[in-house]
Formats: structure tokens, C-alpha cells, sequence
């Protein structure tokens, strides 16, 4: 069997392309044309001699093949990315302070900090876990250098839109849809107030007609999983983080009315970032991006240029 060296620069534009949902938009921000573009997804078809793509409705979507492709392209580029930063700022010294929202704390801090720490081992980190309004506040007091947190209505003047992620109505493993239509009222489990998620679960039960009661508050996540594990209530969040004891409910099916997406922002503290916070800055969005739901990593999922 040949052996076969797959193109960085190619599998670069692949995994862009697929993140944004967009080849065009991949190719702008690659600095490609997409007739480029689309010769080198061709040129990575023919390197690995079975189809990447197969046709979805008027678009493309990715073979069995393809998504095996994408996860290993993912940590080609990654490692790439890695042994260049850790050659080119092998002096890279410091201390940089970083948010994160407390859905990201399982789902993509480990991965962010393993990947920092490898690159870059005289620097100091310091993390907060918090709820989003708390680290909007951190990073206008300048105690925080870089912040990833869901939108809570304050505008920061350094944001990076992530994405828009769908809230889900949140239930216990064994599912309980068949009592749940006849439940008066319905039982909630939120954070204690203020909290936008608790805000937007009452609000949108208010506008459908449906009654609500709260079943249990808790300061922190752990205690709403450990609250809707256990049958108390329902609660909302998004598919990022959820633990095996609970999982995401199909509002048809529950009887459920639908709810909105939420806005993911990256804050930062200064409009031009110090190196260590730049880079970090980095690491933590590609992490972000991976841990999204496939309908969250952008609103345009149009593939239909790719060949």
C-alpha cells in the first residue's frame, strides 16, 4: 500500500471550509480564491481515492469517509499549529486570565489548556468559571484578558461573534415525555437569578399558554444536572456539556414549545491583544468551534461550491 502525505494546506482549507459551513467564506478567509479551493478538495478526494463529499438535497454533505477525514484533519492541523507556536515563541513568557462560561468548563478547557501548556510552558494561566454576565463585567474591569460566554445583553466593545447555538429543553436520561403533557404546572430547574437562560424557560412557557412553577434553584451547574438527573424538573441549556444522567428533549414530542438560539461571543480586554492572550485567544475559539453542535458552527451551511 502507497503511502500517502496529505497536504496541510489543504486539509487546512477542508476543516475551515467545514466550520464556517461555507467554502467561499473559507476560501476569504484563507486568502484563496474558491476555484482554488475547490481544486484542492478535489486534489484531497484523489489523495485519498474515495469520495469526501456526497450530494444532500441541491448541496453536499460529507460520506462516511469524509467525516473521518474532518476529525483527522482537525488534529493534523492542530499538531501543526502546535510545534510552529512552540518553535517561533519558545520564549513566550507570562501570565494571561481566562473565562469561560460554565457549560465550556468540561467541554473545552481541558483540550485548551493541555494544548497552551504543551506550547508554551512558562506561562502562567489563571481561570475563572462563571456565569456570563459575571465575566462580561470581568472583562470591562480588565480582570479578565480573554472571556468565552453567551451573550447576556451587554455590548463589550472587543467581541468576536462564535455562533448561535439552539437552547434545548433539558430532561432526565430516562426520558418522561408521556407525563410531561399532563403536568400542571410544569416543574423548572434554573440557576438562581439573574440568569438568562432561567429568564428566557419562563418567558417562553408565558407565551405559549403553559404554567410553570419553579421546582428547584442552584447556584452552580452541577447542581441543575444533579436536579433534572433526579426528576425534578426540566431545565434549559444547549447540547455543549451535558452529562450522560441528562439529555436534550424533542419539543414535539414533549409538548414543548420552541426555543430560541443564543449567541456565543469571545471577549477580549484590549483591541490589540498582548502575544500570550493572542494566542490563547486562538487555541480557545478552534476548541470552541469543535465542541459545537454540527448546526451550530455556522449560520450558512451552504456547500455547494465545493466541486
Amino acid at each position: 500500500m502507497r503511502r500517502i502525505t496529505f497536504d496541510l494546506d489543504v486539509l487546512r482549507s477542508f476543516v475551515t471550509g467545514m466550520e464556517l459551513g461555507s467554502f467561499a467564506k473559507a476560501a476569504d478567509r484563507l486568502g484563496r480564491s474558491t476555484s482554488a479551493v475547490s481544486a484542492q478538495l478535489k486534489k484531497l478526494e484523489e489523495q485519498a481515492a474515495t469520495p469526501i463529499f456526497r450530494k444532500s438535497g441541491r448541496g453536499l454533505a460529507l460520506t462516511e469517509a469524509g467525516e473521518t477525514m474532518l476529525g483527522y484533519a482537525r488534529r493534523l492541523i492542530e499538531l501543526n499549529d502546535e510545534a510552529a507556536s512552540a518553535i517561533h515563541d519558545v520564549e513566550l513568557e507570562g501570565w494571561v486570565r481566562l473565562g469561560l462560561q460554565e457549560d465550556f468548563g468540561e467541554a473545552v478547557l481541558p483540550d485548551v489548556l493541555g494544548r497552551f501548556a504543551r506550547a508554551h510552558p512558562k506561562v502562567k494561566i489563571e481561570a475563572r468559571i462563571a456565569r456570563s454576565h459575571d465575566l462580561a463585567e470581568r472583562i470591562v474591569s480588565g480582570s479578565l484578558d480573554i472571556a468565552l460566554a453567551w451573550h447576556s445583553g451587554e455590548t463589550l466593545p472587543y467581541s468576536e461573534h462564535v455562533a448561535d447555538v439552539q437552547m434545548r429543553w433539558i430532561g432526565p436520561a430516562k426520558r418522561i415525555e408521556a407525563s410531561l403533557r399532563h403536568s400542571e404546572p410544569l416543574p423548572l430547574v434554573a440557576l438562581e437569578a439573574p440568569c438568562l437562560l432561567r429568564t428566557v424557560a419562563t418567558e417562553t412557557l408565558d407565551r405559549a399558554g403553559l404554567s410553570w412553577r419553579m421546582a428547584f434553584s442552584s447556584p452552580s451547574l452541577g447542581g441543575i444536572w444533579a436536579a433534572v438527573a433526579a426528576g425534578l424538573g426540566l431545565t434549559i441549556r444547549t447540547d455543549i456539556g451535558l452529562p450522560t444522567s441528562v439529555s436534550a428533549m424533542t419539543p414535539e414530542i414533549a409538548g414543548l414549545p420552541a426555543l430560541p438560539k443564543m449567541a456565543l461571543f469571545l471577549h477580549r480586554k484590549d483591541a490589540e491583544a498582548e502575544p500570550v492572550a493572542a494566542r490563547l485567544a486562538d487555541i480557545l475559539l478552534d476548541a470552541a468551534r469543535q465542541a459545537l453542535p454540527e448546526n451550530a458552527r455556522a449560520s450558512d451551511s451552504d456547500l455547494r461550491n465545493v466541486a
